[in-house]
């Protein structure tokens, strides 16, 4: 093989590699077919809690609004749970997730029409010294504002993140909501 034959070859395993990242399905992954109004299944602590997929933005991945109800067994039907109002809204990776089995897709339920529109988050960047973040900035998922300090009603908006399932089921078993979140 000559060195050109070889890095040739470099080349297309490369290639390959970064096209089985973007497709796992070629090195034989299953990938979850995700749908809007899916019904997350998550096991805590404190009992099997759930969430709904609501959107997906093309940076952050999966939206889910969070319920802080508690089940021993999985209710029959989720009509009711998600007119209810979130405790928080995240993003999650969520076909991960399912891939993974750390979480389960259980239903598929029609979105509310409150849940619809793509929410505004607040975002900051948390200050080392004091822990709390001293200029706050509004997001709806295409452009950011400055508003400075939060307004009572803007500390009750979802904060800007993507969350892993340890921090996500933390959050959930402490009944965590971004109006109490110290920053």
């Amino acid at each position: 093989m000559t060195a050109n034959m070889a890095k040739d070859a470099d080349r297309r395993n490369w290639e390959m590699m970064g096209f089985a990242m973007l497709n796992p399905s070629v090195l034989g992954f299953r990938m979850a077919k995700l749908k809007i109004g899916d019904i997350v299944e998550i096991e805590t602590g404190k009992g099997l809690s759930y969430a709904q997929y609501t959107h997906w933005h093309k940076q952050y991945g999966a939206l889910l609004r969070v319920f802080g109800n508690f089940y021993d067994i999985r209710p029959g039907d989720f009509d009711e749970l998600v007119k209810s109002k979130p405790k928080f809204m995240c993003f999650f990776p969520l076909g991960a997730a399912v891939n993974e089995g750390v979480v389960s897709i259980v239903d598929n339920v029609a979105l509310p029409s409150e849940a619809q529109k793509f929410p505004t988050f607040r975002a900051g960047v948390i200050d080392s010294a004091t822990r709390k973040v001293g200029v706050w900035r509004l997001w709806d998922g295409e452009k950011e504002w400055r508003v400075g300090r939060l307004t009572a009603e803007q500390r009750r908006l979802s904060i800007r993140g993507v969350w892993n399932d340890i921090l996500l089921i933390e959050r959930i078993e402490s009944e965590w909501t971004p109006e109490t979140d110290p920053t």
